[in-house]
């Protein structure tokens, strides 16, 4: 029932903004005007309805100060200007947290308890999520900058639905007796891995949180967390709820810092049995190595994508453009599996263009604290700029800028809903992941050159797939080297919907019960049999 409340919010999401402005408006200078009329709103910032209460690490159940006294600041996307000065962890403070899990693993009544009562904590955790929903959304906008009605109708939802997807699993963690060749009794054994430590990205904090914490629990294990340091802020929050629940001391930590800090020292760990990421390709290479060359410890990756979306002839034009503008513009297009390669049919491909203007030109830019604003800032001055390059170099390569390109206002880490057209495979913007609204619509002749170009990327996330019929949906849906394929739709993140890549988009799956495998050891345990009435 859940699953189903948050997919209707989504699409709801989907109709409103689609029926705040006509797809069918081509009028440019109506949407200058707009883009004119929110850069002068920009400067009227809204005070968020919330206030920041937890800034240290958490650690063994307590919220302390880092071991070296440092901080640092997280902004506010919407200005620049500081939101609160929050504890920076380091290699210390990741011992410290790994000796609190590690404790809670071989000490503790975390594992020891019955698959029953970790259950019910868990089903506790949801509850209390629910009931501060509009405080915890209120936090996720305010550091990360997405609008505030998508973090509180859709992702604090999903986050309670997630956590009580896998709190259903715990007690259905089961091993198998198996038959043998011989006198012996065998019985495989379901074991959790011990000590997980887990890093988030900026983009999604609470669900990228829920997806790793989720599973890790539900089988046993102990955690050391880091988040992102662009939005420290929510996951300590939504820690102390945690403990609220009656979570004991030491198995989920939270450590706020910096990749090269906080993170090397989670990867490198000697006593973290289990590594779980999720950001950039580049970085997860890196996770990697430092896996293998200290402990060779379990490893999960959630990487980077350039994601295809292909609108075939028999598509409806005014449902793929609008789809297709989802796919892409959601979340300020801070999605790893966004639909950044809009694969248009020759036959369609200029009425979408000037649908996909139009729909971009419209869309509702400004303070993600406004109800009715669909795109907030992006997360910090790094992405912005590199946004910006990418927009450049797409003009400087040859492709045609039909909508944007530019910053939008003159406060803050705005930019303007961005379509390029005439865009060619061998252009950085449709090589590179950009992680902002830009997008760049190519034109394809049919399903044989579509899947070879979708194909020819180091990445492999996802895909969508836009058609009437069945036979092209079927071929499609096999051809492409993809972790999900989404068939007129996108962006479905049911809870038992396993999400990951192929290829250079990562390692493993999360979500889903595929999850439950990679935070499980399997122990095989055979006994001898002296006169068996039977094998």
């Amino acid at each position: 029932m859940a699953s189903r409340r948050v997919s209707s919010l989504l699409s709801r999401s989907l109709i409103s903004s689609s029926s705040l402005f006509s797809l069918r408006d081509p009028l440019l200078n109506r949407g200058a005007r707009r883009y004119s009329n929110l850069a002068a709103s920009l400067e009227d910032t809204i005070t968020p309805p919330v206030k920041v209460e937890h800034t240290q690490l958490l650690i063994n159940g307590k919220f302390v100060d880092s071991a070296s006294g440092k901080t640092f600041p997280t902004l506010d996307p919407r200005t620049g200007e500081v939101i609160a000065q929050v504890a920076e962890g380091d290699v210390e403070d990741v011992n410290r947290a790994v000796v609190a899990a590690r404790k809670a693993f071989d000490q503790g009544p975390w594992p020891r308890m019955t698959a029953y009562e970790r259950s019910k904590i868990l089903f506790r955790f949801a509850d209390l999520i629910e009931k501060h929903n509009d405080e915890i959304a209120a936090l996720e906008t305010w550091d990360n900058g997405k609008p505030y009605e998508q973090s509180a109708n859709i992702e604090v939802p999903m986050l309670a639905r997630v956590f009580r997807y896998y709190a259903g699993w715990a007690d259905k963690i089961h091993g198998m007796t198996v038959p043998g060749d011989g006198s012996h009794h065998v019985q495989t054994l379901h074991e959790p891995i011990g000590v997980a430590g887990q890093i988030i990205p900026w983009n999604f904090p609470l669900l990228m949180l829920s997806w790793k914490l989720g599973p890790a629990l539900a089988c046993g294990n102990t955690v050391v967390l880091k988040t992102a340091e662009q939005t420290p802020l929510s996951a300590l929050l939504v820690g102390r709820l945690l403990h609220e629940a009656g979570l004991p001391e030491g198995v989920v930590n939270i450590v706020s810092g910096f990749g090269p800090t906080a993170g090397a020292a989670i990867a490198s760990h000697m006593d973290i049995d289990k590594v779980a990421f999720t950001g950039s390709t580049d970085v997860g290479k890196i996770i990697l190595e430092l896996a293998s060359k200290s402990n060779l410890k379990a490893v999960t990756l959630e990487l980077g994508g350039k994601s295809p979306f292909i609108v075939c002839e028999d598509a409806d034009v005014d449902q793929a453009v609008e789809m297709a503008h989802f796919a892409l513009f959601f979340n300020q297009g801070q999605c790893c599996c966004a639909g950044s390669r809009t694969f248009v049919h020759e036959r369609v491909y200029d009425e979408f263009v000037e649908k996909a203007k139009a729909r971009a030109i419209n869309r509702a830019v400004g303070d993600p604290f406004k109800s009715g604003i669909e795109q907030g800032p992006q997360v910090d001055s790094e992405q912005f700029e590199k946004i910006l390059k990418y927009i450049r170099h797409g003009v400087d390569s040859g492709a045609t800028l039909q909508a944007g390109g530019d910053r939008h206002g003159s406060k803050g880490y705005y930019i303007q809903p961005t379509v390029f057209s005439d865009v060619k495979d061998d252009m950085l913007i449709a090589k590179d992941e950009i992680f902002g609204p830009v997008q760049t619509i190519l034109k394809f002749k049919n399903l044989d050159e579509v899947i070879a170009r979708a194909n020819n990327s180091r990445y492999g996330l996802a895909a969508g797939v836009f058609t009437q019929n069945l036979d092209t949906a079927n071929r499609l849906m096999r051809a492409l080297r993809v972790g999900s394929v989404w068939i007129n739709c996108f962006d479905v993140f049911d809870a038992t919907i396993p999400f990951g890549g192929y290829k250079m988009s990562g390692i493993g799956r999360e979500k889903g019960i595929y999850s439950l495998n990679n935070y499980l050891q399997v122990k095989a345990v055979v006994t001898a049999i002296k006169n068996p009435a039977w094998l």
